[in-house]
């Protein structure tokens, strides 16, 4: 019928209006590049990152903006993995991942862990560090490294209870009592003799006596830092060998988390021998101290006007390794000096370490000479007293590592073993 106006039916009507937003739909989709889709879903915002806290100073992981869940960072790591992502640019992620998943293994919370806290607050961490890096000896025996961190551990946590006493008064006098015991040796000396006497122990004996609780404190929490920041550095890499084997660990050397030093290291691992056990371990080692913490502990020495060389001395004089067979600086390297006295020459010598813990090449010297080939020979020679060792309750470890027992007979140990005289030629 002319000028008649048809109407459709509602199906029909509707069917129509369907047709045309699935149409505009596709027009979207196609407009919308899909790798922002991938990346929404899985990695935005989680590689290209330089981590910024890196050195282990602050509170939480590698950088707030990695998360601290393994779950969610092994979501994330598989979407960049699978979108073909380069390891440089997830290497960040990586890092945090394997953190994470140690982290979560020994019960550390990595969110809030915060060296600046004090010991108090981290005093479950401490122990779980060192217990995780003996876990990781126990269940793989080539892992030489960790098993000398974990045994070396005792003495250090030992350390950071004494030093924590300082909050109380007591470990105060047990660094006055050590800064007395040289100071009143060294007033025994000729006048001219003084001379010949270097700075570390001369500022021990003028700043140890006047320690305070706040100097300690301070201490105590850059060495919190330092434990940290080698935890950053190597528990990811066992962490993702124990779990994953050889393949993890390269994808790491691949993400440009291991230099040259690393990657011998565990190669010499990978080839199931005594002697590439061994070369990791000295390896591992001076990654540890001349690679991750050597600007911490050059930083720490150098601050407060002279506290930090006196506690860094002070430390290095009471010290006494925890690997069975290691020996006391002191021991190993008596301090002896030659110099002119009066217009003649004359020698030195003391019962006092010739070196100061914080310094790089001594500090090297010691644990290559004493306490790793100490540990080495432990493992190697005597496998069953290590196995029992690491396996004693790591608190009680530490109580029997205790220096502030052995500070009254350090101190009358100071008294003795001084010696000036003649230097021949």
């Amino acid at each position: 019928m002319p000028g008649a106006v048809h109407c459709q039916s509602p199906s029909v009507h509707n069917t129509t209006i369907r047709a045309v937003l699935v149409a505009l739909l596709g027009m979207v989709a196609l407009a919308v590049p899909t790798p922002i889709v991938a990346h929404a879903a899985g990695y935005e915002g989680l590689i290209d990152i330089t981590p910024a806290n890196a050195a282990a100073e602050s509170i939480g992981g590698l950088d707030r903006r990695l998360p601290t869940d393994s779950a969610v960072l092994g979501a994330a790591l598989t979407a960049a993995r699978s979108h073909g992502v380069a390891p440089t640019r997830y290497s960040a992620l990586l890092q945090q991942y394997w953190l994470a998943r140690g982290s979560e293994a020994s019960g550390i919370d990595l969110a809030a862990w915060d060296p600046n806290a004090g010991l108090i607050a981290n005093a479950a961490v401490v122990d779980r560090v060192y217990e995780n890096y003996g876990r990781y000896q126990r269940q793989r025996t080539e892992l030489y490294w960790s098993g000398m961190a974990g045994l070396a551990g005792g003495s250090f946590a030992a350390g950071f209870w004494d030093l924590d006493l300082g909050r109380t008064v007591l470990g105060v006098d047990a660094v006055h009592t050590l800064g007395n015991a040289v100071a009143s040796t060294v007033r025994g000396l000729p006048g001219e003799a003084m001379t010949l006497l270097p700075a570390d122990p001369r500022t021990l004996a003028t700043i140890g006596p006047a320690m305070t609780a706040d100097d300690l404190d301070w201490y105590q929490k850059r060495l919190l830092m330092m434990q940290k920041h080698i935890y950053f550095d190597m528990v990811p890499m066992h962490e993702a060998y124990l779990t994953e084997g050889r393949a993890a660990v390269e994808e790491m050397a691949a993400a440009g988390l291991l230099d040259e030093n690393a990657e011998i290291a565990w190669n010499g691992i990978f080839s199931g021998t005594q002697a590439g056990y061994a070369d990791a371990l000295f390896r591992m080692a001076s990654r540890e101290q001349n690679q991750i913490i050597a600007d911490q502990w050059d930083v720490t020495a150098a601050a407060r006007d002279g506290v930090g060389r006196a506690l860094t001395y002070a430390t290095t004089l009471a010290a006494q390794p925890s690997v069975p067979g290691s020996r006391a600086p002191g021991k190993v390297a008596p301090m002896s000096v030659n110099g002119d006295v009066n217009g003649s020459a004359y020698r030195l010598r003391t019962p006092l370490p010739g070196f100061n813990w914080a310094d790089r090449e001594p500090r090297w010297q010691y644990i290559v000479s004493d306490i790793a080939s100490s540990y080495q020979r432990l493992a190697e020679g005597r496998p069953g007293e290590l196995r029992a060792l690491l396996a004693i309750p790591f608190r009680d470890f530490v109580e029997s590592q205790r220096v502030l027992r052995r500070v009254p007979d350090l101190a009358r140990d100071l008294s003795t073993g001084w010696e000036l005289s003649p230097a021949h030629p």
